[in-house]
């Protein structure tokens, strides 16, 4: 006895490559036996168990912690600066979320000391510096005092000038 498999033309062929596809496609999304993640203290022998320990990757997030300081006794011979740190950042290099922070007049100006990238990033560069690390921006704003004074900073002078109460904000900002 002859035993006809049901395939009358090319509609039930096509109906059947749909449903073998499916049937593929499905088993690809949902899988076929569920592994089972335990901890390293399983006992299990069963091959269908696995055992996996979630490592989570930490990334260290930077920090403002201790940099007040940190700009006080890199500017001990230049005061100055520490007060315009002071007004400028609030001495912070770093917003909540870790990334440098950035001015909010001007989001050109970076860090603690408040960099204009735009106009200074080149020659902080040919300077070696990272404007964008505390050291590198507390180092070039050293720099850019001993060639300009306060000039660069004379938009906040009104907070950092209170500092200096002999001196015009004008002196101040050509001092040096």
């Amino acid at each position: 006895m002859i035993v006809y498999i049901g395939i009358r033309d090319i509609s039930d062929f096509n109906m059947i490559e749909i449903i073998t596809t499916s049937f593929f496609v499905f088993s690809s999304i949902y899988g076929g036996p569920t592994a089972v993640i335990t901890d390293n203290n399983s006992t299990s022998t069963d091959p269908i168990v696995q055992t996996k320990t979630e490592e989570k990757a930490t990334v260290d997030i930077p920090t403002n912690k201790g940099l007040e300081a940190k700009v006080k006794s890199y500017f001990k011979d230049d005061p100055i600066l520490a007060d315009i740190a002071r007004c400028e950042s609030s001495f912070r290099q770093y917003d909540t979320d870790g990334n440098v922070l950035r001015g909010k007049v001007n989001k050109s100006d970076v860090g603690v000391m408040q960099i204009n990238e735009y106009y200074h990033a080149d020659k902080a560069k040919t300077l070696g510096l990272d404007l964008k690390t505390p050291e590198g921006n507390m180092a070039y704003a050293k720099y850019l005092y001993e060639h300009k004074g306060g000039q660069p900073w004379i938009s906040s002078s009104s907070c950092w000038n209170t500092a200096i109460k002999t001196t015009s904000v004008e002196q101040v900002a050509l001092a040096k």
